[in-house]
């Protein structure tokens, strides 16, 4: 699954509005059709905008560089 930036998160914002604005005119052309597939992309459109702002709340874990360890030479 791909995750969005969350530098993104106003580009999602004008993607809504496009949506909203291309709704009501389907509405008022009387595209149902059009309307069920703009309904169900706003749906996709805000869970990823909410998972995106969730997942920018969360902090960083740093996980650290892993070291090979050598084995000890016996003597």
């Amino acid at each position: 699954m791909l995750h969005v930036n969350p530098k993104m998160l106003v580009r999602l914002t004008e993607l809504e509005a496009d949506l909203l604005h291309r709704r009501a005119q389907a509405e008022a052309e009387g595209w149902i059709g059009e309307i069920e597939g703009i309904d169900l992309t706003l749906t996709f459109l805000r869970a990823k905008s909410d998972e995106t702002q969730r997942r920018a709340q969360r902090p960083a874990v740093h996980l650290g560089i892993p070291t090979r360890h050598r084995p000890q030479e016996s003597e």
